[in-house]
């Protein structure tokens, strides 16, 4: 007998019992793949059967109520969200005993047939795979979890589409604890995207960009945000009133199973947006009929820290996005600044999460450092606005701290940076520590009335920063019981790969000017005689 109403609790029980269905032949990072397709249709098929139930009840017979859907989809004018083929209905999958794993891919199939909307979202997953001629999961444990997932409604007024939500950032949170290091690149710790939501504050009507979305967490976090701020409870549900505009939401993420998560996740929360699958820094997907970028009111994003371009993909940009300068191929997090500012529109805002040296590599050394001299830059248009030092060991990717870097082309306070030294708001956890809600509002109060606290906060000028070679790095303002800035052995190797960068365009530029000169080759052969 199915039951009503889930708690987080309940839920995330819920969730466990079905991943130790399949925890015996499917190893854990790969839970989500099985599990987040088939919640995704049971949700679905227990809304189409509400939205059915609700023209029974507005016409006053069921059979009605079945013919005029049938009739509205084969015209092409549907009267439910999404249509769900007779065999995709959950009482049918429930029923179905042997061939299952078959039985699955077809129906996700056929279901992305009848809705072109759900075509590369839901449809990825084959139940009958086979790894080395063996089924990777089979019929037998796919029966058990589809009636452990049959044990609760996924209902219009069941659940509201945030507890659906959190099923995904249940098994996402379980997934990165079992892959680690290669988790970080698409998990972003809840209340690390919490605290990014109320920095952004977005507004009714506002248009928000996410370039490296994964599964979309970012976006979903600005969306409930709207929804706290400006919501009204109908029938139990938080739902945005008619008189105030949702946010319309854009995300580009390269990672197919990531996308297809991302969609998912839009789907369930109900939300007005965009999601593309595609390379943001190659191929931005966001663009307008004159190939320029398309500009955002707010963009929020957690990129891949330290990630490696080649220096051609700066150099020979269509966009004209990297104007402030070319980053180092060791590190593109200035490259990714670069892009979100200028997707960012006139009054634009962002909060974009990076490794701490991003703020800090390249500052006090002799001679230009590209990062420094990028930072520099944006310092002297006067558009970063605030720097959070986050505490340690929050990502699933790394121990390291993280900082969140806000930049503001409207700022509040002209000429002035406000940096935050969170990294002693914490709370121990297991795996990985976390922000308490009382931490997330100390910083953001912080934030928002612009104060400079003991041990917590400074407010410098452009012209300190300037002063201090723009080292941006809020441990430098910021100390606490008198601990010095120690630079993190990750954040050490990425300067030594990038003054090892800058040293071999330093001899390749020599050696041009001593090729004019009729004195090519000396370098390479000064090389040679060392080795």
């Amino acid at each position: 007998m199915e039951k009503n109403m889930l708690d987080l609790s309940t839920l995330e029980n819920w969730l466990w019992e079905a991943a130790c269905k399949i925890r015996g032949p499917v190893d854990a990072p790969k839970f989500k793949d099985y599990i987040l397709p088939l919640i995704f249709l049971k949700r679905l098929s227990d809304v189409f059967e509400d939205e059915i139930n609700h023209l029974a009840e507005e016409f006053g017979d069921i059979e009605i109520a079945w013919k005029l859907v049938e009739e509205a989809h084969r015209r092409g004018q549907p009267l439910v969200r999404f249509y769900l083929p007779p065999e995709a209905r959950w009482e049918e999958i429930r029923k179905k005993t042997t061939g299952i794993g078959q039985y699955l891919t077809d129906v996700v199939r056929a279901v992305a047939r009848e809705n072109p909307k759900l075509q590369g979202v839901i449809d990825v997953v084959d139940f009958n795979a086979t790894a080395a001629g063996q089924r990777i999961i089979d019929d037998g444990p796919l029966a058990d979890l589809i009636q452990v997932l049959s044990k609760y409604r996924l209902g219009i007024n069941d659940v509201e589409p945030d507890i659906l939500g959190r099923a995904y950032e249940y098994l996402l949170r379980k997934f990165a604890e079992g892959q680690g290091q290669s988790a970080g690149e698409f998990y972003t710790p809840k209340e690390v995207a919490i605290l990014m939501a109320r920095i952004l504050e977005p507004q009714p009507g506002m248009t928000v960009y996410d370039p490296c979305c994964g599964s979309g967490g970012l976006l979903i976090k600005c969306h409930l945000r709207l929804l706290e701020v400006y919501g009204e409870r109908q029938n139990g549900r938080l739902k945005l009133p008619t008189h105030f505009a949702p946010l319309r939401l854009y995300g580009q993420e390269i990672n197919p199973t990531t996308f297809a998560m991302a969609k998912m996740n839009a789907f369930i929360h109900e939300m007005d947006s965009e999601i593309a699958l595609g390379d943001t820094m190659r191929r931005p997907a966001f663009t307008k009929s004159d190939s320029s970028l398309m500009q955002f009111d707010l963009v929020t994003a957690n990129p891949m820290w330290n990630q490696k371009f080649s220096t051609e993909v700066y150099e020979h940009d269509p966009y004209n996005r990297f104007n402030f300068g070319i980053p180092p191929s060791s590190s593109a997090d200035w490259g990714w600044i670069q892009h979100m500012y200028a997707s960012l529109n006139e009054k634009g805002k962002m909060a974009v999460v990076l490794d701490t040296g991003a703020v800090s590599r390249g500052s006090g050394n002799q001679g230009s450092n590209r990062e420094r001299d990028i930072r520099k830059v944006f310092v002297e248009k006067d558009r970063i606005e605030s720097v959070i030092l986050l505490p340690e060991n929050l990502f699933y990717n790394t121990s390291a701290p993280g900082i969140i870097l806000v930049i503001n082309k409207n700022k509040r306070h002209p000429g002035e940076i406000l940096l935050i030294n969170a990294s002693k708001l914490y709370s121990k956890g297991r795996p990985k520590n976390y922000l308490t809600d009382e931490h997330i509002e100390k910083i953001v109060t912080i934030y928002h009335n612009w104060t400079a606290e003991e041990g917590l906060s400074a407010i410098i000028t452009n012209e300190e920063a300037a002063r201090n070679d723009y080292n941006l790095s809020p441990s430098r303002y910021v100390s606490q019981n008198g601990t010095e800035e120690v630079l993190p052995l990750e954040e050490t190797i990425v300067q030594l790969q990038e003054a090892e960068e800058e040293c071999s365009n330093a001899d390749r530029e020599l050696e041009e000017v001593l090729k004019a000169l009729g004195l090519g080759g000396l370098i390479s052969g000064e090389s040679e005689a060392y080795k």
